[in-house]
């Protein structure tokens, strides 16, 4: 028989077992039914007793939850491989340059968070000194670590920066004020501090999501052979608060079902959130262990620093962990800021054997356990969670540390609801926080108006110790490193096809993309590079035979026979495929996107994502982690397809896009394109991979819009090159019956183009008006050209913008037309010398057919040569009488 007493270590060891045998007897019960009747029936058995316990009111947890103790006992935690007074003593010094450059910063009004970090300080330094691997480490070479560092604590690692020698005391007193050129970002902005900075991640919840898609990625990179990451973490630091965003817990499962054992989050659990209690009425740790198990998560909770020790051993009766248990957030809050008679009243008065065991313990005791000890602000405590963490094989690890906000700042800032707007120490405050931290610095440097940085010294002990630590971790931490990789330029093949058109034959430009990228996914050199991107889309894009060949990533292969399996275009899953199917989230997709965009530096490994989706559910859905791509410095190809407010038949107003472009206008590193023919798209993408992975690489991106009505494509124009990537060129000149007939100038883009070509036509054979078509192939670089012009005629220089010169000479107003809202086109509208007007689709859009919704908006082609013989009689070239037939004959 198995022996019944259980040597390992267990969270429970930690409290006292009144009756140790009877323990043991039911453990020999439980193997006596596992050896007998098999551990399933065993299992039943327990979970039955759990079920009937919680229907009776027997106090026990949720099977989901812990008790409201640390996971790891005392007995259990590893020994401290550092020296932990030099390690407090760089901490203080970390604390008190980051209070310090806040404060002198709110001089000039600025702002800045100075509570976060002081309650995170032991979760940084502990990663730091022991855990987080720089870019030279001999098991994670190129790559290191990944670290997805709390935004509102971002002063603590400029603070740490300032230590080890990488930033100078300038550098601090310009944080937050940046416009000089030599200033610290306020958070972390890879864009705006690219040798230190990763990730941004102060837009709250697109740190958490994008840290578990890089753990994914990571393993991508590694299963299809372009780099082994198997020596790389990824350590994500997020605030209690933070995880109610949805896209926080959005991709727990994926965590858990992939077992990202590579990935750790740290939850900052001070228990408050910007205004207030993060779970006023409950237990903010209760709810993340419960919702993280659920998830397929290892959780280790970090709560309770060595003081609790002493009160745990005592709690014989269970009356300790009970009170702990029930106990709401925002009075354990409470508790951390009032005396200990009114904690002896109202924590243990509620019960005798809690009174009883209060009355054992002195003031100074309970001052301690109550206000500072926390296992967050303990580096024992979090090295072992830490350790535990990156031992713990096949899942994905979260560690809930639980600490004060504002800790070590004092009395005034200490779990203060207000503490995330306080934004500076008075100079007797700091003289406070020098005593509790012990730091030298004499009181003449704190008689002035300004408080001082501290530096122990260049060559300081404290100064060689974090050097040589980072040394050992691979170098300095977190850090960003690009070495230009340049991929190989295609092979024209592809590209010529594109400029051939396709004769008699209509293919969408939807259909041209997916095409074309597929031809380019087998090119011998930059073909793996590729990294398709869809949300569960794919076969309304016509990517399905991309499966067969390039295969669906998955970790665990294909575990099953596929329905289709005898079917040329089978649904192919592969530890090594190169597609990403990510179901139906776009917010998971962008940040796939994003890990691949940005794999040029993260590990030194160039990918070209290709992230296709419905043009609604882009922009207008994630247009926030665009943002954020565009600070990581991304780079890649992001396709909207189905365009456009009148192309997607039936669908309705959700799913009618009228105005991405001009969401992607915002964004500074976005060049967004709305091609018409397919040749524009092959240019566009040719001239893309030149920009973004050639020699001279640009941290751009590119937005293409792409529409799903088949159309015969024409061959490519002589010389239109420059013209499509500059926004706009001549499609074609409009015939004339006479040379002083009228004539208009006829602008569109994407699908719009066709309907402007049979306005050509009826303008020509109906009305006697000539037409020359134009075709812009981007609105918003035709715009920032015009402005970039602008700001140089405010320097003096004699520069016009393109659009001008393109239409220079160019006879009769221009009308702009395209399935977008007005305010897309009308972007160039002020460097337009002539009339300028332009037709749109503002408003919802409807469920029709395309010609009844193009109607609707105005923007079919007989609507066009109305608005333009309307704009001729404005002038004077047509009379007004012409206008009202025309009208009158296309029913409008």
């Amino acid at each position: 028989m198995p022996d019944p007493v259980r040597l390992r270590l267990s969270a429970l060891d930690q409290l006292p077992d009144r009756d140790p045998e009877e323990t043991a007897e039911w453990g020999a019960s439980l193997d006596a039914v596992a050896a007998a009747a098999g551990t399933h029936r065993a299992g039943q058995l327990v979970r039955r007793t759990v079920e009937h316990a919680q229907a009776t009111g027997i106090d026990v947890p949720s099977l989901l939850e812990t008790d409201y103790i640390n996971s790891i006992p005392t007995g259990a935690e590893p020994e401290f491989p550092g020296d932990e007074a030099m390690e407090a003593r760089i901490t203080a010094w970390n604390r008190w340059n980051a209070a310090a450059m806040v404060t002198r910063g709110a001089r000039y009004g600025v702002g800045g968070h100075i509570a976060t970090f002081a309650s995170a300080a032991w979760l940084y330094e502990t990663g730091f000194q022991h855990f987080f691997r720089g870019k030279d480490a001999a098991d994670a070479p190129g790559s290191g670590d990944q670290l997805f560092i709390q935004g509102h604590a971002s002063p603590g690692i400029y603070a740490r920066a300032f230590l080890d020698g990488r930033l100078t005391e300038a550098h601090l007193d310009n944080f937050r004020q940046e416009s000089g050129g030599a200033g610290l970002p306020s958070y972390p902005h890879p864009r705006r501090l690219p040798w230190l900075w990763e990730f941004p991640t102060v837009s709250m919840g697109i740190g958490p999501l994008s840290a578990i898609y890089q753990a994914r990625f990571n393993r991508y990179l590694e299963n299809r052979g372009i780099k082994d990451t198997s020596g790389s973490h990824v350590w994500a630091f997020l605030g209690d608060g933070e995880m109610d965003e949805p896209e926080s817990t959005a991709a727990l499962a994926l965590a858990g079902r992939e077992g990202l054992d590579n990935l750790t989050f740290v939850i900052n659990c001070n228990l408050q959130r910007l205004d207030g209690p993060v779970r006023a009425n409950f237990k903010i740790v209760q709810e993340l262990e419960a919702q993280f198990r659920a998830a397929g998560w290892n959780v280790v909770k970090t709560l309770w620093g060595s003081a609790w020790d002493d009160l745990l051993r005592a709690d014989t009766t269970g009356a300790l962990v009970r009170r702990l248990r029930e106990v709401p957030d925002a009075q354990f809050q409470t508790y951390a800021t009032r005396d200990v008679a009114y904690i002896r009243d109202h924590f243990f008065g509620t019960e005798p054997a809690l009174a009883q065991l209060g009355a054992s313990l002195s003031d100074a005791k309970i001052a301690e356990c109550f206000h500072t000890s926390r296992g967050g602000h303990e580096p024992r405590k979090v090295y072992a969670a830490y350790r535990a963490a990156v031992e713990f094989k096949g899942a994905p690890t979260v560690v809930l540390a639980q600490t004060v906000k504002g800790h070590t700042l004092g009395e005034g800032f200490q779990s203060r609801n207000a503490n995330h707007q306080m934004k500076k120490l008075t100079l007797e405050q700091f003289r406070t926080m020098r005593d509790l931290l012990e730091l030298p610095i004499p009181d003449s440097e704190l008689s002035g108006d300004l408080v001082p940085y501290a530096h122990p010294g260049p060559d300081s002990p404290e100064v060689r110790y974090l050097q040589e630590r980072r040394a050992a971790l691979g170098g300095p931490a977190p850090a960003r490193r690009v070495h230009q990789v340049v991929l190989p330029e295609p092979s024209e093949k592809a590209f010529k096809a594109l400029e051939k058109g396709s004769g008699s034959q209509e293919v969408a430009t939807t259909m041209v993309i997916v095409r074309l990228v597929k031809d380019l996914m087998r090119e011998k050199e930059s073909g793996r590079r590729w990294v398709p991107i869809v949300p569960d889309e794919a076969r309304t894009f016509g990517m399905e035979s991309m499966f067969p060949s390039a295969g669906i990533y998955s970790p665990l292969g294909q575990t099953y026979e596929s329905v289709d399996r005898d079917q040329l275009l089978h649904y192919k899953e592969a530890v090594n495929g190169q597609i990403l199917n990510e179901g139906i989230t776009e917010a998971g997709s962008m940040a796939d996107f994003t890990a691949a965009a940005t794999s040029y530096a993260t590990h030194g490994e160039p990918m070209i994502p290709f992230y296709i989706f419905y043009s609604m559910f882009g922009w207008q859905r994630t247009g926030d982690q665009m943002w954020a791509l565009g600070d990581q410095l991304g780079r890649g190809f992001i396709v909207g397809a189905t365009a456009g407010r009148t192309t997607l038949t039936g669908e309705g107003l959700q799913h009618a896009d009228g105005h991405s472009p001009l969401i992607a206008s915002t964004n500074p590193a976005a060049l967004t394109y709305d091609p018409a023919f397919a040749y524009e798209v092959g240019v566009i993408v040719k001239d893309g991979l030149r920009r973004m992975y050639g020699p001279d690489a640009e941290d751009v991106f590119y937005y293409l819009t792409v529409y799903n009505e088949p159309k015969p494509q024409p061959a490519m124009p002589e010389g239109v090159e420059e013209g499509i990537l500059r926004g706009l060129y001549r499609f074609n000149e409009g015939s004339a019956p006479s040379a002083e007939a009228p004539r208009v100038q006829l602008m569109a883009s994407g699908t719009a183009i066709h309907w402007v070509l049979e306005a050509q036509r009826l303008l020509a054979e109906q009305w006697g008006v000539a037409a020359d078509v134009w075709s812009a192939t981007s609105w918003s670089e035709l715009r920032r050209d015009a402005l970039s012009c602008d700001a140089a005629q405010l320097r003096g220089e004699d520069r016009v913008p393109y659009v001008t010169r393109a239409l220079r000479g160019a006879r009769g107003p221009v009308l702009a037309v395209s399935d977008w809202m007005r305010a897309v086109p009308d972007q160039i509208s002020q460097w337009v010398e002539q009339d300028y007007s332009s037709l749109g689709t503002d408003g919802f859009g409807l469920s029709d057919t395309r010609e009844a919704a193009r109607r609707h908006f105005g923007v079919d082609p007989q609507s066009i040569v109305v608005a333009a013989l309307d704009r001729l009689a404005r002038a004077g070239d047509v009379k007004r009488e012409t206008v009202l037939a025309a009208r009158e004959a296309y029913g409008l």
